[in-house]
């Protein structure tokens, strides 16, 4: 059994794969000096790892935008120039992964760790860049940013990116070293009229703010270049989910793990809760489409932890504890594990007040 005390952090990461590069789920745990990552059987982690990433020497890449439809990833590369990919389900837990794991990087060398900090605090902007350049390299078909279609309140806005997409675009292109140097030349480029902001969101936004904050690096501020065409709303028939479902403002995000309904058996989701209208949907984070597996209304919902005394009827196979579930007005039951308690009550809070 490999040594875990020390556990600095821990939890779900998608993981590409070294000799097929597919995207499996994994559970991590960062210790002082390496990652270990465990396969899951049954819904319950396996006693020994599968595999460690040696974090001596490694260098670490976030954002990494190696993989247009996988934005948030961090990269590891080891010593011994391995890569390994790492898919995480939010900006925000990202953002501290990577810092955690830049962290025990750097633990055995204190210089570096204040070089990162002075690193982070100063802040230049490169004299000689030039913003019609930035557009430029932006609007590349192969390494610009990635324009999409998003949602807000109902309406459709093709063509657009998030504002944390362009901070992140901005970073890993090297027009900047910090998220706090990216947002203002991202501000600067819509002081420019280069970009625009789209939706209740990013507009309200520089409405009311200084400067300084009109830009939001944040994903639901959504942003398009100026000249795009006004077209911005089309046909409402080619989402697979009614529209109105996946307009809602986004309440928690995270992975959890999930009983199947025709075969029992537990995989690892990434579940997006929204509100007003207020929906949980999960999705199947190997999978690269951006669409929700299944969903349902939250509302008429009943929610409640199992306790972790004997399991349940209707629940099969290993269960690790920290078990919920939700019935749905159609009487559907679903049954949710969480990685703790505290992840457990935190899910049954935030979704009660929406049932």
């Amino acid at each position: 059994m490999e040594e875990t005390t020390g556990v600095l952090k821990e939890g779900f990461l998608v993981k590409r794969g070294h000799i097929v590069h597919n995207w499996k789920v994994r559970w991590f745990v960062l210790l002082q000096d390496k990652l270990l990552y465990y396969k899951l059987e049954g819904g319950k982690k396996e006693s020994s790892p599968k595999g460690r990433i040696l974090l001596d020497g490694c260098t670490i890449t976030c954002p990494c935008l190696e993989y247009e439809n996988r934005p948030l990833l961090i990269k590891l590369k080891t010593k011994t120039n391995t890569d390994y990919f790492l898919e995480c389900c939010s900006r925000e837990e990202r953002d501290s992964w990577a810092l955690d794991i830049t962290g025990a990087i750097h633990a055995g060398h204190p210089v570096q760790v204040q070089e990162l900090h002075r690193m982070k605090n100063s802040f230049k902007l490169l004299e000689n860049i030039s913003l019609h350049h930035i557009v430029d390299k932006m609007r590349d078909s192969s390494t610009g940013i990635k324009l999409t279609l998003n949602v807000e309140q109902g309406n459709r806005y093709k063509e657009t990116f998030t504002g944390s997409a362009l901070v992140d675009w901005l970073i890993s292109n090297s027009f900047a070293v910090s998220r706090f140097e990216a947002v203002t030349l991202a501000s600067m480029l819509m002081e420019e009229n280069f970009t625009k902001p789209v939706g209740a969101r990013s507009t309200g936004a520089t409405r009311y703010s200084d400067l300084s904050e009109q830009f939001l690096d944040d994903s639901t501020a959504l942003y398009m270049f100026a000249e795009t065409s006004k077209k911005m709303l089309s046909s409402k028939e080619e989402l697979q989910f009614n529209i109105s479902e996946l307009s809602g403002t986004i309440v928690k995000q995270g992975y959890l793990v999930k009983q199947g309904h025709k075969r029992k058996n537990w995989k690892v989701r990434k579940f997006v809760l929204r509100a007003d209208p207020a929906f949980l949907h999960y999705y199947d984070p190997t999978k690269e489409e951006n669409r929700p597996v299944g969903g349902f209304s939250l509302r008429g919902c009943l929610v409640s932890a199992l306790e972790d005394n004997g399991v349940p009827a209707g629940v099969k196979g290993n269960v690790q504890g920290n078990l919920f579930k939700i019935i749905t007005k159609k009487d559907i039951h679903y049954y949710i594990q969480a990685s703790s308690k505290a992840e457990r009550t935190q899910w049954i809070e935030a979704i009660k007040p929406l049932t």
